[in-house]
């Protein structure tokens, strides 16, 4: 179903708030690195950035100012997530928020990644189940039986059921797609047209 070697990146950020313009800084990366739509690699981390969590991203998160402050930086983390993922299109669910602090958080380390090909999970879910209740993550995990794998709005853990909800969405966009795709396997590029 997948290109065979097409390597794709599944990223999530946890963050200080809605958006860099803001002021908000990331707190958290979780990547799920898949080839082929197999998982080859994975990576998570807390980023310190000395931008304070406001009580309710904590309370929603579960990551406290204490935590950060023993985390690694933040540009650190993205210099490592940036080699690990170089060369990947990316999948996130709500692209535009999390490419929003991919593009802040790369541009601290002197990193253009404008370039970088987003592809969004929402925008695919709304154009495939329109019969789901919303496009919340966590709305289609339960719509697809998705199982998450530690606490919601942790960034492994929300990018481990991106990464489930992206297979399924591979699934049912080939079968949707068959008659375009001629035989011809399914690629972010493909779904990165399709999701408008």
């Amino acid at each position: 179903m997948w290109l065979r070697h097409e390597r794709v990146a599944v990223v999530d950020f946890e963050t200080t708030g809605m958006g860099p313009a803001q002021g908000a800084r990331a707190t958290e990366i979780g990547v799920v690195v898949l080839e082929g739509g197999q998982e080859v690699a994975r990576f998570a981390s807390l980023m310190r950035s000395d931008v304070p969590v406001p009580p309710f991203i904590e309370r929603l998160t579960g990551i406290s100012n204490a935590m950060l402050a023993q985390a690694p930086t933040a540009e650190a983390v993205m210099a490592e997530v940036a080699a690990l993922t170089q060369g990947c299109p990316r999948v996130a669910h709500n692209a535009s928020f999390d490419r929003g602090f991919w593009l802040a958080e790369l541009a601290r380390i002197g990193v253009d990644a404008s370039d970088t090909p987003f592809v969004c999970t929402v925008k695919l879910a709304r154009r495939l189940y329109p019969q789901a209740p919303n496009c919340k993550l966590g709305t289609l995990a339960a719509f697809h039986g998705l199982r998450f794998e530690g606490r919601a709005h942790r960034a492994l853990a929300d990018a481990l059921v991106t990464t489930a909800l992206w297979q399924r969405i591979g699934q049912d966009a080939a079968q949707h797609l068959a008659p375009t795709l001629a035989g011809a396997p399914l690629s972010a590029q493909v779904l990165h047209a399709v999701q408008g």
